[in-house]
């Protein structure tokens, strides 16, 4: 992360703890996010969709449909990401917004890198390279690959809504297009 950026990020908690929510804490959300990814990328992986009202937005939910029926069983499983195999988190963007009506939301996108043994080519379409790490010896050699996911998670802070954090984006880059 660029030092702007990380400063401009940190900004904003500052700002969310001053005007939306004192209690708010950045590794506690983090945890939380780790989690939020770690199940609704193993629903997705299962196809359990109706599982995932309530976790993620009615939008996403309705173009995750659409794409999930389409993806082969070697995509489809490496969308999964166990908690433990999840290598680096950060913060891609940190949101404040009003709506026309003055509700008040706080949307801040996360980043995962995960590794999964799922069957994938070396290459996807686009050309782009999958990264791939080899653990163990030669009679014992497991491939992973290094995969990455991006998660918005957004939450209504207007007085009376209720305190969730939803999921309102979901990307799996050369998985879920």
């Amino acid at each position: 992360t660029s030092p702007f950026a990380w400063l401009r990020t940190r900004f904003y908690y500052l700002l969310i703890r001053l005007y939306f929510d004192q209690e708010f804490s950045v590794e506690e959300f983090t945890r939380g996010a780790k989690q939020a990814f770690s199940v609704v990328s193993k629903l997705l992986s299962q196809r359990k969709l109706d599982l995932l009202d309530g976790l993620v937005s009615a939008e996403v939910l309705q173009v995750l449909k659409e794409k999930i029926s389409l993806l082969p069983d070697s995509h489809r499983d490496a969308l999964a990401a166990d908690i433990d195999s999840i290598m680096y988190t950060t913060e891609g963007d940190v949101r404040i917004y009003y709506d026309d009506d003055g509700r008040k939301f706080v949307s801040i996108l996360m980043c995962f890198w995960y590794l999964n043994g799922a069957s994938l080519p070396d290459e996807v379409p686009g050309g782009a390279k999958v990264f791939q790490i080899v653990f163990g010896d030669e009679s014992t050699k497991e491939k992973k690959h290094l995969l990455t996911a991006n998660y918005e998670f957004q939450r209504e802070f207007t007085e009376g809504a209720k305190p969730d954090w939803t999921i309102t984006r979901i990307e799996h880059p050369r998985l879920l297009e």
